[in-house]
């Protein structure tokens, strides 16, 4: 159940909600609107009727069932009436889920601290509001490059301090969850851990916000699920990220789902990024892909940047080089602006 706050109803009044709604067995998640405040009852769904009756609570305007089985990622979790949509900060300057389109840039992965910090640069200056680069590497084959790890981690807190950009990395263990997040501001999961619910839980124990990938065989309700995972655990700054999915073609790395971005924002509240480099594996359709991302509606994009991709060692085919990112990011400029957005 959700249980809407009326306009202006008082703290005190939101307390008592809270209060009720623990005596009756349920957890509450409160979510502050700039005009009402929105509640969430989870609990056991075969006595939810319970809850009802908080509808005569003084402040409250009215209780409503959510019908989905993720709650807390579910639109209804937000005031309709007012088009609210989450807001998730990354930092002082970045925000997802406004009406700035916020671009995230870097190599797949950590290889040097030159090489980081120079890329860190050329990504800064053609535009982008984050830098990515993986310290942690999940890979198919156990012989190929894993990352550098903590080192890595180094690497991405000097290359922030060098140029003032946030960084976001993958974090694959949960026992690794409090090391990564202490050196970067956002931690990503990847798509192999999209269904790794214990690393999900562990979550909710960090305030850094969570970047969370879409698996390659992920229907959009499991995507769902996942990000209700880490909303219960007690973390609300979830990004979603589209990233491709596995289907029968072999032209691409994967199939980029489009549609998901419009269906995502038809059913959750939280922001939606696309990630055009994993979804085709070609750096050559990248920025077409990007383009379409805009304009269908994501909130960012997660670019593949390397100053040598032909001797990268993680996903150099895919890679952007600076050059070519600086002309995606002029050229993105006019697309964000025919989707009233901004850069």
């Amino acid at each position: 159940m959700i249980i809407v706050m009326q306009a202006g109803a008082s703290e005190e009044k939101l307390q008592e909600v809270i209060e009720r709604i623990k005596e009756l067995g349920y957890s509450p998640h409160l979510i502050r609107g700039e005009q009402r405040n929105v509640l969430g009852a989870i609990g056991d769904e075969r006595e939810k009727t319970r809850l009802q009756y908080l509808e005569a609570l003084p402040g409250v305007e009215r209780v409503v069932p959510i019908l989905r089985p993720y709650k807390l990622a579910s639109i209804e979790m937000k005031d309709e009436k007012a088009d609210e949509r989450s807001i998730v900060k990354v930092g002082p300057d970045v925000s997802f889920g406004g009406n700035k389109v916020v671009v995230i840039a870097g190599p797949c992965s950590v290889e040097s601290r030159d090489s980081l910090i120079d890329t860190a640069k050329e990504v800064k200056a053609a535009g982008a509001s984050m830098l990515r680069g993986g310290a942690f590497k999940p890979r198919t084959s156990p012989y190929a490059f894993q990352g550098l790890e903590e080192e890595g981690l180094k690497i991405l807190a000097d290359a922030r301090e060098e140029t003032g950009l946030p960084v976001v990395t993958e974090v694959v263990n949960p026992e690794d969850v409090d090391l990564v997040a202490g050196y970067c501001d956002m931690l990503q999961i990847g798509a192999r851990n999209v269904q790794n619910f214990a690393l999900l839980k562990r979550l909710g124990d960090v305030k850094n916000p969570i970047l969370l990938k879409r698996g390659m065989m992920t229907t959009i309700e499991e995507f769902l699920m996942s990000a209700e995972y880490v909303l219960s655990a007690g973390n609300p700054n979830v990004v979603l990220c589209e990233r491709g999915i596995r289907t029968f073609e072999t032209a691409t790395r994967n199939t980029l789902d489009i549609s998901a971005i419009p269906v995502l924002k038809e059913r959750t509240h939280l922001p939606v990024i696309v990630d055009p480099s994993h979804a085709t594996g070609v750096w050559q359709y990248v920025k077409s892909l990007s383009y379409a991302a805009v304009a269908a509606g994501a909130d960012g994009l997660m670019v593949e940047v390397h100053l040598q991709p032909e001797i990268a060692m993680c996903d150099g085919p895919q890679s952007l080089k600076p050059g070519t990112f600086k002309e995606l990011m002029d050229d993105l400029t006019k697309f964000a602006d025919a989707a009233g957005r901004s850069l």
